[in-house]
Parts: structure tokens; C-alpha cells; sequence
């Protein structure tokens, strides 16, 4: 591993870097933070899946792309005369140290628990922020739903809105459940809509509730059902048949197929 200076040397260089790229480099120099967003977001999906495939050589890299992004953004800043990337290492700085009374405050060496801390979460940012913004004014509309039904949940339990037993989730789970089956048999398309939106909103605090990440689970579910598929779309061609041949109990055959093969 790198020493301290090390790191600090590696950071400089990539800022030196982007110094250069963006005075010499056309294609660097007519970016803006408009036009590098969208590769922003993909670049975090990248880190994320290196993550969940427990891939570290990769992951160091996907940091590496997001890092220059980050980078990027602050020289366009910097360019524009409205900041520049000390003051981005500063503000995280600052609220950090707010953030962990317990660690750089006048509690700092008391033996305070992570549930303690996660617990009080949320009103310690409150208080950060001097009652200027809502607790859920923080998360971003453009958030993935499920990502954003996670951070919702998890703010409200830093603020200690949250059940006081995870088995009691299972109830409203199967409430949900049922006004699903109610609106699907009665109601709008609008209503609908909303009471589907409410069943995935309790499964994703079930999940919560049992320490599952739910993009995770659900990630898994997807490429799972993504190789049987697959499988049975292989085999269909290999017996010389298309999809559109098929009937369902046929593709259901191979479904189970893929099943037993543990695919």
C-alpha cells in the first residue's frame, strides 16, 4: 500500500493531469458539466458493479474514473470563477466533522455504538442544517425508485421513524398485498398504479428491515431469470425451433430445465 504522501502525490497528478487535458485536449477543453453528466451516471453503475461482483482490482479502477469526474466538474468550476476542488474537499471536510460529534466533538473517545450513531443520523443532519431543509429534500428526484424508496426509509429511521420489530413489516407487506388485488379487480389504472407503487415500497422496507439491499436482491433476480432465459432460448434454436414456435408449456419445460442445472 502507498504511503500518505504517496496518495497525496497521486492525487496532485491527476489534478495536474486535468490541467493539461483541459487546455490541450479539444475534445476535454469543450466539455461542460452538462455533457459529462450522463457519463457521470454510468461511470457509478460501472463502480457499483465491480462491487457487487467483489471485483477490487476493478473497483480500483471504476474510483479512478469517478475520481477524474469529480476532478473535471471542479476545474469546470474553477474556469467559471465559482469554486474549485478545494473547496468541494473542504465542505466534506467540515461536514464530517460536524456529523461525528463523537469522534472530533466534545463527546469524542465515548463509546457510542453504529446503531447509535445510524439511529441519530438524521437528526444530527438536521441539525447541520439549521431546520432549512426537509430531511427528505435531499434526495434527488432523478434517483432510481428503488434507490430512492431505500434512502427515503433510511432517513426516516435516522429520525427514529421506523418499526420497532422488523417481523411487524410483514403485515403491512401483506395489506399492500392485498390492495393490489382489490385495485386490480375494481379501480382506475391510476389507482392502480399507486397501490403497486405502495406493495414495492413495503417490500423494499421488509427488505431493509433484514439488512437485504433490495437493488442488490433484485439485481441477482434479474440476471438469474437474464441466464434461464437464455437457456431456453439456446435450446429452442438448437432444436431447431424459434421462440415464436413455442408453446408456453414448452418454454416452461425448458424453464424448469435450466432450474435443475442450477442456472
Amino acid at each position: 500500500m502507498h504511503t500518505r504522501e504517496e496518495k497525496v502525490a497521486a492525487f496532485g497528478r491527476l489534478l495536474d493531469i486535468m490541467d493539461t487535458l483541459r487546455v490541450q485536449c479539444p475534445w476535454n477543453a469543450a466539455q461542460t458539466m452538462d455533457s459529462i453528466r450522463p457519463m457521470t451516471e454510468e461511470e457509478v453503475y460501472e463502480l457499483s458493479e465491480t462491487i457487487l461482483d467483489r471485483d477490487r482490482p476493478g473497483t480500483a479502477k471504476e474510483i479512478g474514473d469517478l475520481l477524474y469526474h469529480m476532478v473535471f466538474y471542479a476545474r469546470i468550476a474553477q474556469e467559471e470563477g465559482a469554486f474549485d476542488i478545494a473547496d468541494s474537499l473542504n465542505k466534506i471536510c467540515d461536514k464530517m466533522v460536524f456529523r461525528h460529534p463523537h469522534v472530533f466533538g466534545p463527546d469524542a473517545g465515548k463509546a457510542t455504538s453504529a446503531k447509535e450513531i445510524a439511529d441519530t443520523w438524521e437528526l444530527v443532519k438536521a441539525k447541520e442544517k439549521g431546520g432549512n431543509k426537509t430531511v427528505m429534500g435531499g434526495i434527488p428526484k432523478a434517483m432510481p425508485a428503488v434507490l430512492k424508496a431505500l434512502s427515503m426509509q433510511e432517513k426516516a429511521r435516522g429520525c427514529g421513524f421506523d418499526w420497532e420489530k422488523k417481523e411487524d413489516v410483514w403485515d403491512k407487506v401483506q395489506e399492500e398485498c392485498a390492495e393490489v388485488s382489490q385495485a386490480a379487480a375494481e379501480a382506475s389504472p391510476e389507482q392502480l398504479e399507486m397501490e403497486f407503487g405502495d406493495l414495492l415500497f413495503a417490500v423494499i422496507n421488509a427488505a431493509r428491515l433484514y439488512g437485504v439491499d433490495p437493488e442488490a436482491a433484485l439485481g441477482r433476480s434479474c440476471e438469474k431469470f437474464r441466464r434461464r432465459f437464455n437457456y431456453v432460448e439456446a435450446e429452442t434454436l438448437r432444436q431447431g425451433h424459434t421462440l415464436a414456435d413455442m408453446t408456453l408449456p414448452q418454454m416452461d419445460a425448458l424453464w424448469d430445465q435450466a432450474k435443475s442445472k442450477g442456472l
